[in-house]
């Protein structure tokens, strides 16, 4: 039993991102909510349109990360250069940079996942990116997680 039950929360999300692909995954659409909490922010992802695989070994998993930068555009070998670098305050080792977040697991193109964390405040991503990479981070190779191309983004913009 939870102590204060973060389940019945009845807040409405201080931050979100829409989220659509890049030329090359169209058909990436979907949001995030951030949500301001005692403990911290909960994050609520809903996607669809994610690529799909016939392999039952290999159902896609996707690496998901915060950045810096406030644009999702980009050039042509990176359709989202804008978004900079991951999201990372305090200078750690990856995967504990602030924007290191869990991953996403696709069940025939549709994500969806609710997580809490307290490595950021609401009020310190607004204005910044988050990105759906195409593999998934291993949480080890550094800067980023050897976690693919970036094939997703969103800006993250106050509700208020």
């Amino acid at each position: 039993m939870f102590k204060n039950s973060i389940l019945n929360i009845k807040v409405k999300p201080y931050a979100f991102a829409r989220i659509k692909g890049s030329n090359d995954y169209p058909h990436i659409d979907g949001i995030v909510f951030f949500y301001k909490i005692r403990e911290g922010v909960l994050v609520s992802f809903q996607l669809n349109g994610l690529p799909v695989s016939d392999d039952i070994c290999k159902k896609p998993i996707f690496a998901v990360h915060i950045h810096n930068g406030g644009s999702c555009t980009g050039n042509n070998t990176d359709p989202f250069a804008d978004a900079m670098m991951h999201y990372n305050p305090n200078d750690c080792a990856h995967p504990y940079h602030a924007g290191d977040l869990p991953p996403i697991f696709s069940v025939d193109g549709l994500g969806f996942s609710v997580f809490l964390i307290n490595r950021f405040s609401a009020e310190n991503i607004i204005g910044k990116t988050i990105i759906i990479h195409s593999a998934p981070d291993d949480f080890t190779t550094q800067p980023s997680g050897n976690s693919g191309t970036k094939i997703a983004c969103g800006v993250i913009s106050s509700v208020y």
